[in-house]
């Protein structure tokens, strides 16, 4: 009896030693296995997986430059010398050296505008002013039609009065560092006869700074801008890039 208690527990001591044999072995043969064909595919997967991310993060980036560059910045080429020395161009001869245009960028929303910003316009309509002081349109002197880009002299309600070759606004001269040198500051027909003028609300009365070349709120061809016309307002002048600038303070001079 004692003998095959003896027996039965070496039977089993056998067939733990074999499981356990079996159980290394599989082991063995699954970290064979994984060496073998687990961690390639896994590498290859981390690399896939990076590139994957990384192409996510630049479609991403992408679409936000399109949206800020299709919704809120506007790159406008300058053309033309009205607002000499702030902007230039060659096509009038200016810096003639490089042939480079200036370019700036012009933010189309969430801003309000204040003396001294410099706006893109849309000038399909002018606006004067009747012995009223009332906005019209003139039927015997269209608008000019086409872009501009002009400083902002007065809002609505303001006084605007122009005498002696100098700007007055709420009859205060004007310090204007940014004008052209030797500029002088004329009534170009609009409102001859009835400075000082009240600029209505919602309009702006706007000057480019090359003042003896400059078709702005002077002449009956522009007059008054209305609000609805303002494309945007001109914020950095991002080339030429060693005339870096920023426009919303250009009118403080330095």
């Amino acid at each position: 009896m004692e003998e095959n208690k003896d027996t039965i527990e070496k039977k089993e001591l056998e067939e733990n030693n074999a499981q356990a044999e079996e159980n290394t072995e599989a082991a063995d043969g699954e970290n064979a296995e994984n060496a073998e064909n687990g961690e390639e595919p896994k590498k290859k997967g981390n690399i896939v997986r990076d590139i994957v991310e990384i192409a996510e993060s630049t479609l991403i980036t992408v679409f936000v430059i399109v949206l800020i560059f299709t919704f809120i910045l506007h790159p406008v080429n300058i053309v033309g010398r009205s607002m000499v020395p702030t902007l230039n161009n060659t096509y009038e001869g200016v810096r003639a050296e490089n042939k480079e245009t200036d370019k700036v960028l012009m933010n189309t929303v969430f801003f309000n505008v204040k003396y001294g910003d410099i706006l893109v316009i849309d000038k399909d309509k002018n606006y004067l002013l009747d012995e009223n002081g009332k906005v019209y349109e003139p039927t015997l002197d269209p608008s000019i039609n086409e872009c501009i880009i002009k400083r902002v002299i007065a809002v609505g309600g303001q006084t605007v009065d122009i005498k002696d070759g100098k700007v007055y606004v709420d009859g205060e001269v004007l310090n204007e560092p940014y004008i052209a040198e030797n500029s002088t500051t004329d009534d170009l027909g609009a409102f001859t006869g009835q400075y000082p003028v009240t600029v209505p609300e919602g309009y702006y009365f706007v000057m480019g700074d090359n003042r003896n070349h400059s078709t702005d709120s002077r002449a009956k061809s522009v007059g008054l801008v209305k609000k609805d016309q303002i494309y945007g307002k001109a914020i950095i002048k991002y080339s030429p890039l060693d005339e870096f600038d920023i426009l919303t303070d250009s009118w403080k001079g330095d």
